[in-house]
């Protein structure tokens, strides 16, 4: 409980920041629209090229296996990094207009759009790492046990919170990606450890809020599904998917402002406008650092 009241806290406060440019909140949702309407045709590609192998003669089993071809795994790969730079773009937009907002500045989203176009060439790099790490991953998990994909699931998330900051340090500072990359790596290791999951803050937020969809939404398909209530049955499906879309665009909006808030204070040892240095020192306790809510009676 005190782990999802520090995590309310921070989502309030990055809300507060971000409620001072409502129109930055488009972002996320032109990036997801404009990523899918991108990728789309290279993961339909990717599927067509599935192939299945039939099970080998004299084997205990008849089931047959299935995979992508060379070319699949190519348009695949054309699909990760397009979603990837795609992505990452538009969190240039956001993670510069908040930092123009946490220093007293103005941004509009003409000005965020114009600030991710001026380092469209530095971001490249980038997103080329990111989309070899998710092929490299998805690729290993394919072909991995149930504990192979366990072990490759923390992987992943071992290297979104290394890479937490990465972004940020790239367009802020216009420093190379292998520069970057240590330096967030360094204030990983000298902030968090083993603090960071009861510091999730924007993701514990936004699970709960897709839980309340969900609890919500439920109901109807349940009881549509079962009577052959179709009208029901549409809407609770209709309903459940327009709030994923809006929690989730949300949720990249807030994200993007928290990250920029703790890069302030990580790198540049600066506080933001809409957050108190208490909030941010707290989802940055350093590794081996005990509170008071962690410390049992």
């Amino acid at each position: 409980m005190n782990s999802f009241s520090r995590s309310w806290t921070l989502a309030k406060a990055s809300w507060g920041v971000l409620r001072e440019d409502k129109e930055l909140i488009v972002l996320p949702a032109i990036s997801a629209i404009a990523s899918l309407v991108i990728v789309a045709p290279f993961f339909g590609i990717a599927a067509l090229t599935i192939t299945t192998t039939p099970a080998a003669s004299g084997s205990t089993t008849t089931a047959s296996s299935s995979g992508l071809s060379i070319g699949g795994w190519i348009a695949l790969f054309v699909a990760y990094l397009l979603a990837a730079y795609m992505t990452i773009f538009f969190q240039t937009a956001l993670i510069l207009a908040a930092n123009d907002r946490m220093s007293g500045g103005s941004p509009t989203l003409k000005s965020a759009i114009s600030g991710a176009w001026s380092n469209a060439g530095r971001i490249l790099p980038w997103a080329l790492i990111s989309a070899t790490v998710s092929i490299v991953l998805k690729a290993v998990q394919e072909r991995a046990g149930f504990i192979g994909k366990i072990v490759v699931g923390l992987v992943g998330m071992a290297w979104t919170l290394v890479t937490l900051l990465v972004l940020p340090i790239l367009v802020i500072e216009h420093v190379s990606v292998k520069e970057a990359f240590t330096r967030s790596g360094s204030a990983f290791k000298r902030t968090w450890g083993e603090n960071v999951v009861g510091n999730a803050g924007i993701g514990l937020v936004t699970l709960v809020a897709m839980l309340v969809g969900i609890a919500v939404t439920a109901p109807m398909i349940a009881i549509g599904a079962s009577s052959d209530l179709w009208p029901l049955l549409g809407l609770g499906i209709a309903l459940l998917v327009i709030w994923v879309i809006l929690v989730s665009v949300f949720s990249a909006a807030l994200s993007g402002v928290f990250r920029t808030a703790l890069y302030r204070y990580a790198m540049l040892g600066e506080s933001s406008s809409g957050f108190t240095d208490e909030q941010i020192a707290g989802a940055f306790r350093p590794k081996g650092t005990r509170t008071r809510d962690t410390v049992g009676t």
